[in-house]
């Protein structure tokens, strides 16, 4: 039998990318699908497709950063079906740039969405699951959550603070019934990159620099995704080169840092002087 056979599953950021291609996962697998987005009318067509296809999903406008409109989608959903199995805290933004070019409200955009997003969401979903004494929250953090990531270090700063908020609540939730992990995801193929914010950097420059990187095709990391949920593993990456950068720099940080250096010039060269 299939793991997620007729279970209850929320995707956020459901719309597109990776969101979008775990959701299309999960009906083959036979779940129920709520694809929340910001951007509606692409999360009516995913869920559409889906019923379509004779799955069962239903659509939900969301913007994460709101906290009473997550919790009205997480009490709404577990009322509806009876429960809640999967809330996948996926919705997220990029931004890349230095932080001397950066002000507060580029701090508070990323931190809205990355990091309280995922709070407000684990928030709800904990609330239900602990009471129904079961479920499972993944939340997506990157690459980016295990190593440094210059240049962009307010996508890093909540991306880091995503994994520690997974990996510490899930030894509190372990008794309680409740499953939590991490979804660690190193260069995938995704709108992301056209959509990032771009801070005192030159648009199509870092856009060129940063698709030289070869990526993984979003179905197959979300594949790579549930297969990892499905072993309940803590931290869920996506390639062996995802998981052999983030073995190295545990094991030997101060060889990496001259790497990251080249990555720091490589990109500066497309600065944009203030």
């Amino acid at each position: 039998m299939d793991h997620f056979k007729d279970k209850v599953a929320i995707v956020t950021g459901g719309a597109s990318g990776i969101g979008r291609a775990l959701c299309k996962e999960l009906y083959h697998r036979g779940a129920v699908v709520v694809v929340a987005d910001i951007n509606a009318e692409e999360a009516g067509q995913a869920a559409s497709t889906i019923t379509a296809a004779g799955g069962r999903a239903r659509a939900s406008h969301l913007d994460v950063s709101r906290a009473v409109d997550v919790q009205k989608l997480v009490g709404e959903t577990a009322s509806q079906y009876g429960r809640l199995d999967y809330m996948f805290n996926n919705a997220g933004i990029a931004m890349c740039g230095e932080v001397r070019d950066m002000d507060l409200e580029h701090w508070r955009r990323i931190l809205d969405v990355n990091l309280w997003g995922v709070i407000y969401g684990t928030n709800a979903a904990y609330q239900v699951m602990v009471k129904q004494g079961s479920g499972h929250i993944v939340n997506t953090a990157s690459l980016g959550g295990l190593i440094p990531e210059p240049m962009a270090t307010a996508y890093a700063t909540t991306k880091h603070a995503v994994v520690g908020l997974s990996t510490s609540l899930r030894a509190e939730a372990a008794k309680l019934g409740i499953k939590v992990s991490v979804i660690c995801p190193g260069f995938v193929q995704t709108r992301a990159l056209n959509a990032s914010a771009y801070v005192g950097v030159n648009r199509e420059g870092a856009i060129s620099e940063m698709s030289s990187m070869k990526m993984m095709d979003a179905a197959d990391c979300a594949c790579v995704i549930l297969r990892g949920v499905e072993r309940n593993k803590a931290i869920i990456t996506d390639t062996a080169l995802t998981r052999f950068l983030w073995w190295f720099y545990r094991l030997h940080p101060s060889i990496l840092a001259p790497f990251l250096q080249k990555g720091v010039s490589d990109m500066r060269a497309w600065r944009l002087e203030p």
